[in-house]
């Protein structure tokens, strides 16, 4: 009996544990990185932004958890009541679901699985289910036309996503996404004698992967200039038109989950994880997760700029670009890093 509850219960109950800690730092850390983005957006436009609900309007997106929380969730008379409802459920449990495997310090990971990256990629993409649930249960034709716009952009942007993780693992040579930060420490940098410091990281030399990995992730999560599913001059809100109170809140929550997500792997697989930009005695003394999340909320302010100054594409452009140009950039990338690494006998 003892070694069963040694061996079993009590990791287990660590394991969940950490869940919850994990959870309840990253829907705190949404709640701010929600405030941030109108910040940022405000600021571009030169306005205040939200401002009033505490100090600084810290307290803003706690405000609109409330309002969410007590308003009367209204589901329209013709649709599927039951799917209508489990679609948020499913974009939100998927979202955070995909938080398991990232490592946000050296061993501070819930499952550090020698498959991570494969896991991150394979829910990320059953992420689409909770959109089409959400756009067919509603019955009606501008959520459904959001639904299937959403699913052709996610589906045409992960395959270019896919080229790029690849590309990643070729030089790594694991899926582990801790080995992934680990092989950052030797790169462009120390072949021509420097220290280990940025330049080391995966962004300089897959810097083509890199620009197209931060695209392609603003179409994977539909953020600005590739929010086509819900685009208001023409679709309202897209998908989510005839959600309201709480499971409107659960959309949101899932879609700035994956953003966050995308920014985590940004940083993991471009910007060397937890590693401090110079390896020197000062800087080895912060905390990895104090680098990490500056590094994650870097590319998140880069997501927030996007979003304030590049117009929207057209839907016929969106498509293009995936297709006829990311695609073919991001295979070619795969065959020039292949032939390098073996001709240079790194493989």
């Amino acid at each position: 009996m003892d070694s069963f509850f040694s061996i079993y219960v009590w990791p287990g109950l660590i394991m969940v544990a950490q869940s919850l800690l994990l959870l309840v730092c990253l829907l705190v850390f949404i709640a701010y990185i929600l405030l941030a983005d109108r910040k940022i957006w405000a600021a571009v436009q030169l306005r205040r932004g939200p401002n009033v609900v505490g100090p600084f309007g810290l307290f803003q997106s706690f405000a609109d958890l409330l309002k969410f929380v007590f308003k009367e969730p209204i589901i329209p008379a013709g649709a599927n009541k039951g799917v209508f409802l489990l679609a948020p459920l499913v974009s939100v449990t998927l979202a955070l679901a995909t938080w398991a495997v990232i490592p946000l310090n050296e061993n501070w990971v819930i499952a550090n699985i020698n498959v991570g990256i494969l896991y991150v990629f394979a829910i990320s993409s059953l992420e689409v289910y909770g959109i089409i649930m959400s756009g067919w249960a509603s019955n009606s034709k501008y959520p459904f036309l959001g639904a299937l716009r959403s699913a052709a952009q996610m589906v045409s942007y992960e395959v270019s996503i896919g080229f790029v993780i690849v590309t990643v693992l070729l030089c790594v040579g694991s899926l582990n996404l801790t080995d992934i930060v680990y092989a950052q420490k030797d790169g462009l940098g120390t072949m021509v004698g420097l220290p280990n410091s940025f330049l080391d990281w995966h962004w300089l030399s897959l810097f083509p992967m890199f620009v197209i990995f931060f695209i392609s992730g603003l179409a994977e999560t539909n953020r600005p200039p590739f929010d086509l599913p819900e685009a208001e001059s023409e679709l309202v809100a897209g998908y989510m038109v005839e959600y309201s109170s709480a499971p409107y809140m659960m959309l949101m929550l899932g879609e700035y989950a994956a953003i966050l997500l995308i920014c985590s792997l940004t940083t993991i697989l471009f910007l060397g994880g937890w590693l401090p930009p110079l390896d020197i005695a000062v800087l080895n003394w912060v905390p990895g997760i104090i680098w990490f999340v500056l590094k994650g909320s870097f590319v998140f302010f880069l997501f927030a700029m996007v979003k304030a100054f590049v117009p929207r594409y057209r839907y016929d452009q969106l498509m293009r670009l995936g297709w006829k140009v990311f695609l073919p950039l991001s295979l070619a990338m795969v065959i020039i890093a292949a032939f390098v690494l073996k001709l240079a006998g790194w493989a």
